[in-house]
């Protein structure tokens, strides 16, 4: 539409511009996650190293993610990895089980299991606090949370290692055939 001065007025004659802009947002991301998957899943497939170093360096890194070390859950992961020789690489990414979004759960649950190991009550209710308010509550809490972190951390490692020796070795035979 032509403005009383006779320019023409972008604002008033264009349909909803806001509307177009919050499409290509989403595509957008869309697009960088799937490139970023792809990025990932390539790096897995050109892991150098046998199955079982890349198995033994993920269970490493799920078993130091369990533990609510934050900021040295990766260093512990990759001393864990070195020890074991298994894949540093892996081990830092496998403590990625743990992170913003899964932290309550995880240590709520590994709280609740390192309760019913030691025998203690389950009366205190940890599920809405905060990490740092779970320390200040106590030894025995502290002690709880980090049994039952030990127990969780100790069974999912077995199950990462088995599941990521048989993921290295059917990825890996994939390349192989082509």
């Amino acid at each position: 539409m032509a403005a009383p001065n006779g320019h023409f007025d972008y604002k008033q004659s264009s349909p909803s511009r806001s509307h177009k802009r919050s499409h290509f947002p989403t595509r957008r991301k869309r697009a960088k996650l799937q490139r970023l998957f792809r990025y990932i899943y390539i790096r897995f497939i050109r892991l150098r190293g046998h199955p079982r170093a890349i198995a033994r360096g993920l269970a490493a890194g799920v078993f130091a993610g369990s533990y609510p070390l934050f900021g040295l859950q990766t260093i512990i992961g990759i001393a864990i990895a070195a020890a074991v020789r298994g894949n540093k690489l892996v081990a830092a990414a496998g403590t990625w089980i743990s992170n913003p979004f899964t932290y309550v759960p995880i240590y709520a649950f590994n709280y609740k299991i390192g309760r019913l190991i030691l025998g203690q009550s389950t009366e205190t209710v940890l599920a809405s606090r905060s990490p740092q308010e779970w320390m200040s509550l106590g030894f025995d809490i502290t002690i709880a949370l980090l049994t039952g972190s030990t127990i969780v951390g100790i069974v999912l490692a077995i199950a990462s290692y088995y599941v990521g020796l048989h993921l290295t070795h059917s990825l890996k035979s994939r390349k192989d055939k082509h």
